[in-house]
């Protein structure tokens, strides 16, 4: 067998710490820990802990990416209007949302990002929608139907509003189309109406998964947006509610969340065909705020049986990673 020192050498670097960003086959020695280390791939998606929010709570507008990901308002107790962004690291508090309420639905990136609807108290819905452009929030046109516990998808400019809370009577499947302006209503909206479920995708081109029906029962039900009607797809393997999701309508992915009666750490990955159980959450919670896709997810806050500032990133299959050379 080939030994590394008769290809390359004794010029292997070494560092006192591990490099923050290391290249596939990268190689160096890191002093402090006297081991040999190297660039690598993940060979299947992992959780891993990152640092807390600064304030405890669940039920979040939450929007954007791994990096770069956006939590507004949601219950403490008591409910809050306060507003976090991370970084990749950490969290950092900025403007607070013009609403206290909990369970808006949220899109788009970080630094143009679109919340909507909620339950405001002492009220039970709103139709309220906030552009934000990262550092204020303007408030634009309402909803037609004000509900929480809705999902978003899209852009700023183009979004997608569906399902959610009505209050009694419960859930709707109610479908809205924004424009950068105004909402429209589509006239189909989603085959099972439900609420607190998962989403991901585009204005034309969304997904919807799992949720409650009404009284407790969960559902794993899935289904596909293409601009104009929802078809069914394949059920997830755990039907939940108060899950988190993100990703895209061929590749998404769906975690944490309520069975009911407990919670579940289960992770799915969705391929526009079907869902396959990967690796699960270290802390399973319900009403969770989520961001990123299906390689590079965030998954934030929640809450069983109290408020968790927890965060955790997942990082799917072929992520780079630093792995620890040793004898075979």
């Amino acid at each position: 067998m080939a030994e590394y020192i008769n290809i390359r050498g004794q010029s292997i670097e070494v560092v006192a710490s591990d490099p923050a960003n290391p290249t596939i086959g990268q190689i160096w020695y890191n002093s402090t820990s006297n081991t040999l280390k190297g660039g690598g791939v993940t060979t299947a998606g992992v959780w891993a802990t990152g640092n807390n929010m600064n304030t405890a709570r669940w039920g979040m507008g939450s929007t954007g990416t791994q990096t770069a990901a956006i939590g507004a308002a949601g219950e403490g107790p008591p409910n809050l209007n306060a507003t976090e962004e991370y970084d990749g690291t950490s969290w950092t508090t900025v403007t607070n949302y013009p609403a206290i309420l909990q369970f808006a639905a949220a899109t788009g990136p970080q630094t143009a990002s679109l919340f909507f609807g909620g339950s405001p108290p002492p009220s039970i819905v709103t139709g309220l929608t906030n552009e934000y452009n990262g550092s204020t929030f303007t408030t634009s046109n309402p909803l037609n139907t004000g509900r929480s516990q809705l999902k978003g998808g899209g852009t700023q400019t183009a979004a997608l509003g569906f399902g959610g809370y009505l209050g009694p009577p419960g859930a709707t499947g109610v479908t809205e189309e924004y424009d950068g302006t105004s909402w429209a209503n589509n006239p189909t909206g989603l085959n099972t109406a439900r609420y607190s479920f998962g989403g991901a995708g585009t204005q034309t081109a969304a997904l919807a998964f799992g949720g409650s029906l009404p009284g407790p029962a969960a559902t794993g039900v899935t289904e596909e947006y293409d601009g104009s009607t929802w078809v069914s797809g394949n059920n997830m393997n755990t039907a939940r509610s108060y899950l988190g999701g993100c990703g895209t309508q061929t590749a998404a992915l769906g975690f944490s969340g309520y069975i009911p009666p407990p919670t579940t750490t289960a992770t799915e990955e969705y391929d526009g065909t079907s869902w396959t159980s990967v690796n699960p959450m270290s802390t399973g919670r319900l009403g969770l705020g989520n961001a990123g896709t299906q390689a590079s997810a965030l998954g934030f806050g929640g809450y069983v049986p109290i408020m968790f500032n927890l965060t955790e990133e997942w990082n799917g299959a072929g992520s780079p990673e630093t792995k620890t050379i040793t004898a075979s």
